[in-house]
C-alpha cells in the first residue's frame, strides 16, 4: 500500500460527499484535471463582466419597444415601481453589487474554505450564483428591482466571491514548480466568461423575445440551469494533494529567491503586516485603473474617434446622425470584445512570465508600462491613430488582468501556502474598493469636463489618462516598498503540523508524487479541457467576428 493510501483510505468511513477529507487525491489521479475544473466555475461566474447586455433590454421591459419612462422616478422608487421602466443607471447598480460583494464575501468565507476545501466551496457558489440569478428571473416577472439586487447583485455576488477564491490554494497547491500558470490558468476564466456568456445571453433572448417579452427573465433561467450543471462539474472535479506531495522528479530548488519563502504565515497575523497592505494597494491601484476603462472603453472609443470609424474623419461626434452612431457603436463593441480577449491571454501570459521573472518584477512591468502607455494614449487619439490607440489600452487590458491571475503567486511567495486562499479572500476587498474607484474616476472626469464645456473628442479624456497614469506611479511606489517578511510572522513546524493534522498530515512520513499527479494531457485530461475549451474557442470566434469592422 502507498504513503498517499495509507494517508487517505482510513478516513473516508463516515465523511460527507463534500467533506475536505473525501477529496484528498488518490494515486492514478491527473494533477491536469484540476485546472479545468476550476476554469468551469470561473467560466460560468466571469459572465458578472457581460452581465451590461441586459441593461437595455431591462430597461424597456414594461414598453418593450421603447422604455415607458417616468420623470420624477428617484432611484429609491425604482426599486419598487411596476408601472415605470428602469433606468440603465437603476440596473448599472447590480454590476457595482458583483464586484462589492465579491471582494468581500472572498475575505469573510475565505477562512471557511481553506477548512472547508474547494469541492464545498464550489458546491455553494454554484447555489449562490444560479440560485440569485434565478431570483432576478423573478424579479423580471414581477418587475422588482429590489429582488433583482438582492438575487443577482447580493446573493450572485456571493457565489463570485466564493467561486473566484474556490481553486487558488488548491491549484498553488498542485503545481508548486508553476504557480503562476497554474492560478493564471483558471484566473483567465473569469475574464473570458463574458466573451461566452454575453453572445448567448444575446441569442437566447432573441430566440424567447415576443410581442409582450423581451425574452429576458427566460433567459435567465436557462443560463442559470447551464452555468449550474458546469459549476457543479467543476466542483466534484476538485481534488487536493496529500500532505507531502510533490511533482513528480521536482525538488525545490536549492537556490531560492529571497522573495519566496519556505514557510507560513496564519491567517490572524497577515494583514497585521505592512506587506499584506503594500500588496494590496499594488492590486487597488492597477485595478482601479484598468476596470475604468473597461466599463468606459465603448464610449471612449465611439467620442475620441467619432466619424473616422466610418471613414468620415473630419466629423465629430455631436455631428453623427443617428445611423451613424449606430454604425460606430457596433465597431465600438467590437474594441470592447477585442480587449476581453487581451484580458484573457494577459491573465496568463503574465502570469507565467512572473514564474521566469518574479512576481516583484512583473509588477514593475505592469506600472512602468502602464504608465508610458495611458500618458501617451492622449497623443495616440490626437493623431487620430486607432491602430496605437487600441494596442495601447489592449495591452493596458492584458496587464489588468495579469495583475489578478499573479497576485494569488505573490501572495504564496510572500506569505506561504497554508493560508494562501483565505489571505486571498482578504485581499479581494482591494478589488471591491477598485470596483468604485475606478469607474468614478473615469466617469466623473467625463462629466465634469462635458460641463465644462469639453466637446466629445480625444481632449475629453485626456486629464482621465494622465491621472490614471499618476494613479499607475503610486502603485510603483508600493510594489518598489514589497520586502520578505521577517521571521517573527512565521508559523512554527510544529504549528504547521498541527493545522494540517486533520488533512492527515500527522503522518508525515516520506514525501514525493505516490503515483499522484502523474499522466500529463492523457485522453482524461484532453477531454475535459475540451468541454471547457469548446465554449470558450467559440466565444473567441464570435468575439474576433465582432472587432473585423474596428479595422475593416
Amino acid at each position: 500500500m502507498t504513503a498517499a493510501e495509507t494517508r487517505t483510505d482510513g478516513a473516508l468511513a463516515g465523511l460527507g460527499l463534500l467533506d475536505r477529507e473525501r477529496i484528498v487525491a488518490r494515486p492514478g489521479f491527473n494533477r491536469w484535471l484540476v485546472p479545468p475544473a476550476a476554469l468551469a466555475i470561473h467560466l460560468c461566474i466571469g459572465m458578472a463582466y457581460g452581465f451590461s447586455v441586459f441593461w437595455l433590454p431591462l430597461s424597456r421591459s414594461l414598453g418593450i419597444t421603447a422604455s415607458t419612462a417616468c420623470p420624477d422616478l428617484t432611484l429609491a422608487s425604482a426599486l419598487f415601481t411596476t408601472t415605470c421602466d428602469w433606468r440603465v443607471a437603476d440596473l448599472g447598480w447590480i454590476y457595482t453589487l458583483f464586484f462589492v460583494l465579491l471582494g468581500s464575501s472572498a475575505a469573510i468565507w475565505g477562512g471557511w474554505l481553506e477548512r472547508a476545501g474547494p469541492r464545498k466551496a464550489g458546491v455553494v457558489s454554484a447555489c449562490c450564483w444560479c440560485g440569485g440569478i434565478i431570483l432576478a428571473a423573478i424579479g423580471v416577472i414581477t418587475h422588482q428591482l429590489w429582488l433583482m439586487w438582492l438575487g443577482a447583485g447580493v446573493i450572485g455576488g456571493i457565489g463570485l466571491g466564493l467561486g473566484y477564491i474556490s481553486p487558488v490554494s488548491t491549484l498553488i497547491k498542485w503545481f508548486p514548480d508553476r504557480r503562476g500558470m497554474a492560478t493564471g490558468m483558471a484566473i483567465m476564466g473569469f475574464g473570458g466568461g463574458a466573451m461566452i456568456g454575453a453572445p448567448l445571453a444575446n441569442l437566447l433572448m432573441n430566440s424567447f423575445k415576443t410581442d409582450s417579452s423581451v425574452g429576458v427573465w427566460q433567459t435567465f433561467i436557462v443560463m442559470a440551469v447551464i452555468y449550474f450543471v458546469f459549476m457543479m462539474g467543476g466542483a466534484f472535479g476538485y481534488r487536493i494533494p496529500p500532505a507531502g506531495w510533490r511533482p513528480e522528479g521536482w525538488t525545490p530548488p536549492a537556490a531560492k529567491s529571497t522573495m519566496i519563502t519556505t514557510k507560513h504565515v496564519h491567517l490572524r497575523d497577515a494583514h497585521r503586516t505592512k506587506q499584506f497592505w503594500l500588496i494590496w494597494a499594488v492590486l487597488c491601484l492597477n485595478v482601479s485603473a484598468g476596470i475604468g476603462v473597461i466599463g468606459m472603453a465603448s464610449p471612449m472609443l465611439q467620442e475620441i474617434f467619432a466619424g473616422s470609424l466610418i471613414g468620415l474623419p473630419d466629423v465629430g461626434f455631436a455631428q453623427l446622425d443617428a445611423g451613424q452612431k449606430a454604425s460606430i457603436a457596433t465597431i465600438a463593441a467590437g474594441f470592447a470584445g477585442l480587449l476581453s480577449l487581451f484580458n484573457i491571454g494577459g491573465r496568463f501570459f503574465w502570469a507565467s512570465l512572473s514564474d521566469k521573472i518574479g512576481r516583484k518584477n512583473t509588477y514593475y512591468c505592469f506600472f512602468v508600462l502602464g504608465i508610458v502607455l495611458y500618458a501617451l494614449a492622449p497623443t495616440f487619439a490626437g493623431m487620430g491613430n486607432k491602430a496605437l490607440f487600441v494596442l495601447s489600452f489592449g495591452i493596458i487590458l492584458s496587464m489588468y488582468g495579469g495583475g489578478f491571475a499573479t497576485i494569488p503567486a505573490y501572495l504564496a511567495d510572500i506569505f506561504g501556502t497554508q493560508f494562501v486562499g483565505a489571505i486571498h479572500g482578504r485581499l479581494l476587498t482591494a478589488w471591491a474598493t477598485a470596483g468604485i474607484v475606478g469607474p468614478v474616476v473615469v466617469n466623473y472626469i467625463r462629466e465634469a469636463q462635458i460641463a465644462a464645456g469639453v466637446a466629445p473628442g480625444p481632449t475629453l479624456y485626456t486629464g482621465t489618462m494622465y491621472i490614471l497614469a499618476g494613479m499607475l506611479a503610486v502603485g510603483l511606489i508600493a510594489n518598489a516598498l514589497i520586502r520578505p517578511l521577517s521571521d517573527k510572522w512565521f508559523m512554527s513546524d510544529d504549528e504547521v503540523a498541527a493545522l494540517q493534522a486533520k488533512s492527515a498530515a500527522v503522518n508525515a512520513g516520506p514525501t514525493g508524487s505516490f503515483g499522484i499527479g502523474t499522466g500529463g494531457l492523457d485522453a482524461k485530461a484532453m477531454l475535459a479541457w475540451a468541454v471547457v475549451g469548446i465554449p470558450l474557442l467559440w466565444g473567441v470566434w464570435v468575439t474576433l467576428r465582432a472587432t473585423f469592422a474596428l479595422f475593416g
